[in-house]
């Protein structure tokens, strides 16, 4: 999958919510880095819940605000998720 460079830019920045120290520093490392944990790019919280329900978590009574508080949920800017799991 080819992530956009604001998608990689966004992971740089935050990759500190998801990651205990740095896993990249430049945009060609973000890049592998999320294709090696097979990130996703959603493009509603709708979207991001029904993804967290199928892979296992209990998202039963979690409101929008808690599941975009998720550590591997990245809001993009234009309102679609990066989802990175760790």
């Amino acid at each position: 999958m080819a992530y956009s460079d604001v998608c990689l830019d966004v992971f740089l920045k935050n990759q500190g919510r998801l990651f205990d120290e740095p896993v990249a520093e430049t945009r060609e490392e973000a890049a592998e880095v999320l294709e090696d944990c097979m990130a996703q790019v959603l493009p509603t919280i709708k979207a991001v819940r029904k993804w967290l329900d199928e892979s296992g978590m209990d998202v039963t009574g979690l409101t929008d605000e808690e599941i975009r508080d998720q550590a591997e949920v990245f809001p993009l800017p234009d309102g679609s998720f990066l989802i990175v799991e760790g």
